[in-house]
């Protein structure tokens, strides 16, 4: 990839559906060029595919933050836990008065609450703190 791929993708990354010729002026090639270079760069798994991304108001279920308080020496000791529930997507050791922040995404609200009670039932669990997403602006 050269300079003028590397200025295509970020053109993409602003907007993905920007015209072939509003490409092409802010990266000085004509618009033929920068077709072709969208085509090697696809056919290429560079790019592997436009989305779009809703905001969390618009998405169906739910999605929270638990902060999680544990007694157990390492954060690592009680992962296994976190990756044995499907709905789990991340799971981070942070600094400040929790240990970890887990992110779910639960189909129903429902499903959220009975994930956070099956974790609230975890001996090694002191405290959790829930955060349900109201929306999201940017990412």
């Amino acid at each position: 990839m050269d300079k003028f791929d590397q200025a295509i993708l970020a053109q993409l990354r602003q907007n993905a559906r920007a015209s072939i010729s509003a490409i092409a002026d802010e990266v000085g090639l004509s618009r033929s060029a920068v077709t072709e270079r969208i085509k090697k760069l696809e056919l290429n798994n560079v790019i592997r595919g436009y989305q779009v991304m809703l905001s969390e108001s618009q998405k169906e279920g739910v999605a929270a933050y638990l902060e999680i308080q544990h007694k157990r020496a390492r954060c690592a000791d009680v992962v296994p836990y976190f990756r044995a529930i499907p709905e789990v997507v991340s799971c981070y050791g942070v600094t400040g008065e929790c240990d970890l922040i887990v992110l779910i995404k639960a189909d129903t609200m429902r499903r959220l609450h009975e994930i956070r009670e099956h974790i609230d039932t975890i001996d090694d669990i002191i405290k959790i703190k829930t955060h349900v997403v109201l929306n999201q602006w940017l990412g």
